[in-house]
């Protein structure tokens, strides 16, 4: 069944690429010299499977970025062109010249693609604040306030590289945060990118008195072990918790695996020996364990993994399936914050959503 989607998924990806190259073919009108025709068939099919080449032979750093851009122009290209035949279907019935009114519309095409891609890196390399109140009616020790700082999906990698990471930790210091959390997709799959370029000493620049407490993500992972990306991880000046639990003054954390792994387990299970008189955090990639999490007395759960969709119009896709897909939502005494993560993954770009860092200001009234 698995093969089979792919199948169908490789088939219908070829047909939009063609679609886009013979688009883009018919605006060029370069003549019909066939070495020109054939170059150009050669070079749209590597770029075009450029992403799939750099991810699963190798991660090819080069073919990569190609192929990162490449999902960006292909994005907004596959938006745009329908609009554009649509208009020229309708423009033909008028008395306009043809010849003048195609070569209007791929120049059309070329800026706002040009526009869109600009805009949505914008938004993915500008991140912005996004600030919530939460109470939590517990004791929690001397503590009455508490300030939180979040930050998910930053997918450190190649483009999301060493001066994403060093705006990051400015931006986070500048929050002068109380504690700092990273629910999962730190990395994107890469170890080794995330290392050559030396994020994990610029992350040991984060200051925070109670910590910098981390979860794994389903882009946590590389060919090794994972005990070795938890290393790498804690070396980076973090505290990982894998379906584990950690007291900081009175407060109980809990990190929990990501949903895709396996081995996760249950959340009644990890919280079997927690004091639930005191306030519980807890950081879950994925947003799909709200039920299980208010169940088990959490009182804060901080998740990522859903980009708020990344491109318009993906964010109908995401609410679609997660209760909550972005922001606030309150179930009971619990209270569930996801953020649209402060990296991207595959295209650099964000349209109809934007990166963020995420404050958390939470006070403790019994």
């Amino acid at each position: 069944m698995f093969i089979f989607v792919g199948i169908i998924v490789l088939l219908v990806y070829g047909l939009l690429v063609y679609y886009i190259g013979r688009s883009v073919w018919s605006w060029m009108r370069p003549g019909p010299s066939i070495a020109l025709k054939i170059v150009y068939i050669v070079v749209l099919t590597v770029v075009s499977t450029s992403f799939i080449t750099g991810r699963f032979l190798g991660n090819w750093t080069v073919m990569n970025v190609i192929g990162s851009y490449w999902m960006a122009i292909f994005y907004v290209l596959i938006v745009l062109l329908p609009f554009m035949h649509v208009m020229l279907w309708l423009l033909r019935l008028t008395t306009l010249n043809r010849d003048r009114t195609e070569k209007t519309a791929g120049a059309a095409v070329l800026i706002l693609m040009v526009v869109l891609i600009g805009v949505g890196s914008f938004n993915a390399y500008s991140p912005t604040v996004r600030a919530y109140d939460v109470n939590i009616p517990k004791n929690a020790g001397a503590l009455e306030h508490l300030n939180i700082v979040m930050a998910s999906d930053m997918h450190f990698g190649v483009l999301s590289g060493k001066a994403h990471a060093e705006r990051m930790v400015q931006e986070i210091n500048a929050l002068e945060p109380d504690l700092v959390l990273f629910p999962g997709d730190i990395i994107d799959d890469d170890l080794d990118a995330y290392l050559n370029q030396g994020i994990d000493q610029i992350l040991t620049g984060i200051q925070a008195p109670y910590g910098v407490i981390a979860s794994l993500g389903n882009h946590d992972r590389f060919k090794g072990e994972i005990s070795e990306l938890i290393e790498a991880l804690e070396h980076s000046g973090m505290t990982v918790l894998y379906d584990e639990t950690l007291e900081v003054e009175d407060l109980v954390l809990v990190g929990r695996r990501d949903k895709q792994d396996r081995e996760r387990a249950d959340l009644s299970e990890i919280m079997q020996e927690v004091d639930r008189n005191k306030p519980i955090l807890a950081l879950d990639h994925q947003p799909n364990a709200l039920d299980e999490a208010q169940q088990a007395g959490v009182d804060l759960i901080v998740s990522g993994h859903t980009h708020r969709g990344q491109v318009f119009p993906a964010h109908l896709i995401t609410s679609a399936i997660f209760e909550n897909d972005w922001g606030y939502l309150q179930k009971g005494q619990m209270h569930s914050i996801v953020s649209s993560g402060y990296g991207f993954w595959g295209p650099p770009i964000r349209l109809g959503s934007r990166s963020e860092i995420v404050q958390i200001q939470v006070t403790f009234q019994p």
